[in-house]
């Protein structure tokens, strides 16, 4: 994993993602949001989009692919009248 100029990260993948899929640490927090599939089949990399600030702690270090979805929650709030 390193960051590129343009900002994003990019990953080197073991196993093909799809996009839209979220990266995380080996905590479980969501460091990355996969936008594109770059390189040869055979040898793949991810660019993905950062989802937190400090991303540059997180160059070099093994990151995990997020099996399960995220539960999206319903943002409308209900107001009394």
């Amino acid at each position: 994993m390193h960051l590129a100029s343009s900002g994003r990260v990019i990953i080197r993948l073991k196993r093909p993602l799809e996009e839209g899929d979220h990266v995380c640490d080996d905590s479980g927090r969501k460091i990355g949001k996969v936008t594109e599939l770059i390189g040869p089949v055979s040898a793949p990399f991810a660019s993905a989009i950062s989802m937190t600030n400090n991303i540059k702690k997180y160059v070099g270090a093994k990151v995990y692919f997020l099996e399960e979805p995220v539960i999206k929650r319903n943002k409308t709030r209900r107001y009394r009248r």
